[in-house]
């Protein structure tokens, strides 16, 4: 199984809010990151050893972008997000080989240059995920994060009627085992992230042959990101 950082870990070490303008450097993207799955990601072992294989093969990431260009197109104020349905549990240390089946959904305030920038983004960022696309929608999306604190664990997802994620902080009350940690990192490349409650996860579209409104679960990231632009 992987194990990421222990919970104390993973607040004083991933939950980082900070303040892009003055940190980041020339020719950078940056913004904010959103996940959730199907299964937990802060949990103990006794959970994560029953869910394997049973759950968690679906997914819903997003990245909102602060600002940057990619291939030289801005890209500023702009999100994309990504859905995936994966053969085995996302994550599992036992099946490295994990093919997924993907649907992109672009903001359709993009215009085309854009629209074409974000979907290169998000395969760059989503790796194998992101590989096999089965369908690209254009919504409106909408990525907010209250007081802009991913620490806060706060933030709403959507992307028009399509797919959607909701979190909050977690709290003593999801500590059932006592022995919770991060047991699964991010599924993209972050600078920092916080594990989050996800009170919704829901995807309504086409193109996986499933969908799913999944409620309740601790498996939610919130993150910043930052990478050289391309």
């Amino acid at each position: 199984m992987l194990k990421a950082l222990s919970a104390a870990a993973a607040v004083s070490a991933l939950a980082v809010s900070i303040s892009f303008a003055d940190t980041v450097p020339a020719r950078t993207v940056y913004g904010n990151y959103i996940e959730a799955r199907t299964a937990d990601v802060y949990t103990g072992a006794c959970f994560a050893n029953g869910e394997a294989e049973q759950v968690g093969r679906e997914a819903v990431f997003g990245w909102k972008i602060a600002s940057g260009d990619w291939h030289g197109v801005n890209l500023a104020g702009l999100s994309v997000v990504g859905v995936v349905r994966a053969e085995h549990t996302l994550g599992l240390a036992s099946e490295p080989v994990n093919p997924a089946k993907a649907v992109l959904i672009v903001d359709s305030r993009a215009n085309a240059e854009q629209r074409l920038a974000l979907q290169s983004f998000a395969r760059h960022m989503g790796g194998d995920l992101l590989k096999d696309v089965a369908k690209v929608d254009y919504v409106p999306i909408d990525l907010t994060i209250a007081d802009g604190n991913i620490h806060g664990g706060t933030a709403k997802l959507t992307a028009g009627s399509l797919a959607s994620i909701q979190t909050r902080a977690l709290n003593s009350g999801d500590h059932v085992c006592g022995n919770e940690e991060v047991w699964y990192p991010p599924l993209t490349s972050v600078e920092h992230a916080m594990p989050a409650y996800a009170l919704d996860n829901s995807f309504t579209g086409d193109g996986l042959g499933e969908k799913w409104h999944n409620r309740m679960r601790r498996s939610g990231f919130l993150g910043t990101f930052q990478v050289p632009a391309e």
